[in-house]
Order: C-alpha cells, then sequence, then structure tokens
C-alpha cells in the first residue's frame, strides 16, 4: 500500500519519529481522558442528560481557554516545543490524577470541571505545539504525506485510547476513576517520549526565544496583531479560506456528535452500557474514516490540490449526512460516522498542509493556536445550536437538514475561491 511504503520513508527521520511517538501518546491519553468524562457526564445511571447539560459542559471546558489559546501561541513561538511536550505532559499527569480522585470522592460538577479544565488547557499548547513543530522534522516535498500521516496516526490513537477506555470501563473496572487513571499514565509515557529529543530540535530559531514568562507575554498583543497581519498577506489567504472553512466543518462535526450522544443515551439503546457500547463502534467507525482519509488524501490532495479536496469532502458530507442521518437508526448513523471521520479529516489535513506551507516558522504557532481557538468555539457554539434544536431523544430533522446546508455552503465558498 501506498500509505505504508510513505509511512516507511518519513520513519527514516529520527526526529519525525520521536515527535510522532510524542503524539501518539499524548493524543492516546486524550482519548482516554475525554471517553472517561463523557462516561461520566453523559451515561452515568443517576443522571438524566440533557443536550443543554452537554453544550454546557463543553463550554465549562473549552471556552475559557479559547480566550487564552492565542497566548499560547506566542509563548509557542518564544519557547523551546520540546520543553513545552515534557511539562505540558507532566503537568496532565498530575491533573488527571487529581480528576479521578474527585471523581471517587463524587465533588460537585464545578469543581470536576475545574479539574478538567486544567487538562485540556495544557492539550491547546501541546496538539497547537505538535503541528508548528512538523516543518522541523520532514523536508518540505513531504509535508503533504507528514501531515496526512502524523495527525491522523494522533488521531487514530485518540479513538485507540478511547476504544481502550471503553474495555476499562466495561470489561475491567467499573469505574471512570480508573480509566481517568489510565490516561494520567498515558500522559506520563508521553512526557518521557519527550525528553529523547534535543531541547534545540522542534524550535523556535533561538534568535526568538525568550525564555522568561513575562518577557514573552509584554509583546503579546503586538505579537498576534503581526499574527493576524501576517495570515491577511496575499501569499496567505489561502490559510485563512481553509481555517474559516474547517472551522464551519468542525461546527457540522460538534453538532453530530451532541445528536450521536443523545442518540446513544435515549433513543437507540434501552441500558447506558448499550449507549456505550454503541458509541463505542460509532467512534471505531469514524477512527476507520480517519485511516481512509490518511490514505485518500495524499493522492486527492496532490492530483486536485488542497483547497479542492477541501471542496470535495465538503460535498460529499452534504449529501451523505441527511442520507445516512435523518432515518436515525443504528446501522447508517455508524455508515455516517465514518463518512464524517473521511471527510473531516480529510479538510483537516489539506488545512494543515496549506497553513504550513504558507505561514512562516516564526508565526506558526500564533496560528496554529487561533486554528484550535476557531476549532473550540465553532465546537462549543455547534453544542449550543444543537441544545436549542434537539429534543429529548436526539432525533432532529431540522439539525440534520442545517448541518447539510452549512457543508454545502463551505464547499461552494471554496469552489469559488479555488477558481479565483
Amino acid at each position: 500500500m501506498a500509505v505504508v511504503r510513505d509511512l516507511r520513508v518519513l520513519l527514516r527521520f529520527q526526529g519525525f519519529r520521536r515527535l510522532l511517538a510524542v503524539r501518539v501518546l499524548s493524543q492516546g491519553a486524550d482519548g482516554v481522558f475525554q471517553v472517561a468524562l463523557a462516561s461520566y457526564v453523559v451515561f452515568s445511571p443517576e443522571r438524566q442528560t440533557s443536550a443543554a447539560a452537554i453544550a454546557s459542559a463543553m463550554a465549562v471546558l473549552l471556552l475559557p481557554y479559547s480566550l487564552v489559546g492565542p497566548f499560547a501561541g506566542v509563548l509557542l513561538d518564544r519557547w523551546r516545543r520540546r520543553q513545552v511536550f515534557l511539562y505540558g505532559n507532566l503537568l496532565r499527569a498530575l491533573m488527571a490524577s487529581v480528576t479521578a480522585l474527585l471523581i471517587l470522592g463524587q465533588v460537585p460538577d464545578w469543581l470536576l470541571f475545574v479539574s478538567a479544565l486544567c487538562v485540556t488547557g495544557v492539550n491547546r499548547f501541546v496538539l497547537a505545539g505538535l503541528s508548528a513543530a512538523l516543518p522541523r522534522v520532514v523536508d518540505s516535498e513531504r509535508l503533504v504525506i507528514a501531515n496526512s500521516l502524523s495527525p491522523t496516526a494522533g488521531t487514530l490513537a485518540a479513538t485507540a485510547g478511547g476504544g481502550l477506555a471503553f474495555v476499562v470501563r466495561l470489561l475491567v473496572a467499573d469505574s471512570d476513576a480508573a480509566v481517568v487513571l489510565v490516561g494520567a499514565a498515558l500522559y506520563l509515557c508521553a512526557a518521557m517520549a519527550s525528553l529523547r529529543m534535543a531541547k534545540e530540535l522542534l524550535g523556535p530559531d533561538r534568535a526568538l526565544v525568550r525564555p522568561r514568562l513575562s518577557t514573552a507575554l509584554t509583546g503579546t498583543v503586538r505579537d498576534l496583531r503581526a499574527g493576524v497581519r501576517h495570515l491577511a498577506e496575499p501569499p496567505r489567504r489561502g490559510a485563512a479560506w481553509a481555517l474559516t472553512a474547517m472551522s464551519l466543518m468542525r461546527f457540522c462535526y460538534g453538532a453530530v456528535l451532541v445528536l450521536l450522544l443523545m442518540l446513544c443515551r435515549y433513543a437507540l439503546t434501552s441500558t447506558t452500557d448499550e449507549g456505550l457500547a454503541l458509541l463505542g463502534l460509532a467512534l471505531g467507525a469514524s477512527g476507520a474514516g480517519f485511516f481512509a482519509a490518511a490514505v485518500m488524501t495524499p493522492w486527492a490532495a496532490g492530483r486536485l490540490g488542497p483547497g479542492r479536496w477541501i471542496v470535495v469532502c465538503a460535498a460529499s458530507a452534504a449529501v451523505l449526512v441527511p442520507a445516512l442521518g435523518l432515518p436515525f437508526a443504528a446501522g447508517p448513523l455508524l455508515a455516517g460516522a465514518f463518512v464524517l471521520g473521511l471527510t473531516t479529516q480529510g479538510a483537516k489535513i489539506a488545512t494543515d498542509t496549506i497553513v504550513q506551507s504558507t505561514v512562516e516558522d516564526g508565526f506558526r504557532g500564533r496560528i496554529f493556536s487561533l486554528y484550535d481557538v476557531l476549532f473550540n468555539v465553532a465546537f462549543v457554539g455547534a453544542a449550543a445550536v444543537a441544545a436549542l434544536m434537539l429534543p429529548p431523544d436526539g432525533r432532529s430533522v431540522p439539525l440534520v437538514v442545517t448541518i447539510a446546508v452549512i457543508y454545502g455552503a463551505v464547499a461552494m465558498a471554496m469552489a469559488r475561491f479555488a477558481r479565483q
């Protein structure tokens, strides 16, 4: 297979191998932690979950760090990114352990969310840093392939981590706290894996590094303005269009996720264990879509161009989401999860490539952190819209149609830009 051959070529780069190990372990831990938290919030038998409760949880976990995300970008352009991976994952291991203790103590939800907020907040630094560091470990000719395989490997690791969480939760220990501790152990492994890379390997260049926090934050506003101006320059407008399109597709993905959670909890299953099992199958189908995107995107983007590949992904979702979603049945929904995994990850790979190939190294941390902020805001906004539109059992024809319309609008807008 071409994807196996491409992976072999990339794995010859020692820096890429070691950065990939950090990504896989870190995002695998993310998958474990997120499923444990979702299980506790959505599938606890004593809780009567609603779409509004899910939206509130997402807002608490994501919005505060959307406000500080740009500051993370400034720091990523000033701090050694290897050190961010080391100390960031150590901090997440600690805070995940605290979260497990809070679950065992049955504390109020707000205190649990504060602890989880610390874990997901550090995630902003780690994920943006992984994307910003990738061009430092592969050459420009293999950047598209690296963007297909590296983030997709991380997403598959997150999916596998979610699967591990389901196995631990359903078969090993009927305790969400035990699952969170598994995630903490993986965060610790990711921190140790980062020590295999030299401090200087992942950048930024020594002339840009300002180790002191006060020094780095002094010029934050000025640096952010410079980053936005850099993105608005004619050579970077393609990146701006791709980021906008990807944010709207993320909105659609978030709305579908809330709908799927409600359907698994109430409409399609009769017990919480059955709901967790169906959700696990849906995540597995989505993970298969991510893998398919990694296989197809290098070939498709190479022939169509990354921008036109985004058009194909959005247009495909616009057609297939209503076709597979409106029956509100388990089989079509699993097929729809595969389609969304394929189209969302395919568009993300293309967007990452456009941003990395057009944005200068000294600005990448800021741009990828802004990218992350757009992701979070779109996801929380989608959850809020879904909360307003979804009935208690999750069956909502208007929501599915709205999602299809947004996908169609993205496809048309990107097609128009590509022609220009």
